[in-house]
């Protein structure tokens, strides 16, 4: 179940660092309040699955599935540059998230 934990943190950190852009550094009460919520639950997730995992691995994983997550909603939905080397370096953060969760001891 740890693993499983560990991807709905790091899916709900993606929504909360798109969440920024909307709470318009914290003026706007609903996208701000649902922003919050969403680093709440995203670090309860979290706080569940390092119980069992590393904390290293586990925080790694959560950031790094933050940061693919969110950069492609922004090259999706923001229309961010989707440049070569943008897409060669996430490929490779995803080829080292795999590279973690095999080296696991939790594997």
């Amino acid at each position: 179940m740890a693993w499983v934990y560990l991807f709905i943190a790091g899916l709900l950190e993606t929504g909360w660092a798109i969440g920024l852009k909307y709470c318009a550094g914290f003026t706007r009460l609903w996208p701000s309040v649902w922003t919050i919520i969403g680093m709440t639950a995203s670090f309860y997730f979290l706080s569940l699955a390092v119980r069992t995992l590393p904390v290293g691995t586990g925080y790694a994983i959560w950031t790094g599935i933050g940061a693919v997550g969110t950069a492609a909603v922004g090259i999706i939905w923001f229309k961010d540059p989707a440049t070569f080397w943008r897409l060669f370096f996430l490929t490779t953060l995803i080829g080292s998230l795999i590279g973690l969760k095999l080296a696991s001891p939790e594997g």
